[in-house]
């Protein structure tokens, strides 16, 4: 093997170890699910849904919920508690690509300024969720760090309050509420006992072709390219169930998709198909 082959080999063995050198552990998070006006919430609490980065602190470590290892500066978690702390690293409604930007780099710099932590769970401690973010508030009270802010819990009374809240948030460019029972001990995986709301908006495209799916929808329809009445174009490949992608919406067709506002570049933000529309 020649000295060329040999340094061209070793170069990418380099890369491929600096692309990993982020990734840790996973961490066992819990996850939200969807709420309906079906679910009986009155008595439990709701929270502004932010729209940061997945922060996991294990008491040594920044983590994504992907489990890729964060950089902050040392000044940011110099104070942090030897316990675990679940929250959202975020600046400010309607900022996602300014936050990504930020807390991804390898390098950190003074942007790191502009993020809060804003915890919404304390994992592994006693007590209902109320009871575990209480630890979290004892320890700032003898350890203050501006850095970690705990995200205010409402009690619901009326779904009406609900709603309004909800309303209230979505009005002001925000991303939606959580709601969760409190009384709930600290479990991980996908909760009944912890969901999402979310106000959504629905637009009509037209379905300019289908585009082939991998993995287990291989020899599946996996997405749509469609394109609304004033020209943008998007690919759509959430909310197709397996009927769907056996027999996807012919071609020239009208489909309805709903979408949660828009990026700072003016696609749709997480557009899942709805329906065909009749004609």
């Amino acid at each position: 093997m020649s000295a060329a082959v040999i340094n061209r080999v070793i170069l990418l063995i380099t890369v491929m170890l600096g692309s990993f050198a982020g990734l840790a552990n996973k961490p066992d998070l819990f996850l939200l699910k969807t709420y309906d006006d079906s679910k009986e919430v009155v008595g439990w609490v709701m929270s502004e849904k932010l729209d940061g980065v997945r922060g996991f602190w294990n008491g040594q470590e920044l983590l994504t919920r992907g489990g890729y290892k964060l950089n902050p500066p040392l000044w940011f978690v110099q104070q942090y508690p030897p316990f675990a702390i679940d929250g959202e690293l975020w600046t400010k409604r309607d900022d996602f690509e300014n936050v990504s930007s930020i807390v991804r780099t390898q390098l950190p710099d003074d942007r790191w300024k502009q993020i809060t932590h804003n915890i919404f769970e304390v994992p592994n401690q006693p007590g209902g969720l109320l009871k575990r973010l209480d630890v979290l508030r004892a320890y700032l009270y003898k350890n203050p760090n501006s850095n970690i802010q705990i995200i205010p819990q409402t009690q619901i009374n009326t779904k009406t309050q609900l709603a309004e809240f909800l309303k209230e948030v979505v009005g002001n460019k925000g991303e939606g509420v959580v709601v969760r029972n409190p009384d709930t001990l600290y479990q991980t995986g996908r909760l009944s006992s912890a969901l999402k709301v979310k106000k959504y908006f629905d637009t009509e495209c037209t379905v300019l072709g289908i585009l082939p799916g991998k993995g287990k929808y291989k020899g599946l329809m996996g997405s749509v390219l469609c394109q609304t009445s004033a020209g943008k174009q998007l690919k759509i490949g959430s909310g197709f169930k397996d009927k769907d992608r056996a027999n996807p919406p012919a071609i020239g067709s009208k489909i309805t998709f709903k979408y949660y506002g828009f990026t700072n570049k003016g696609n749709f933000k997480y557009p899942v198909y709805l329906r065909v529309r009749p004609e």
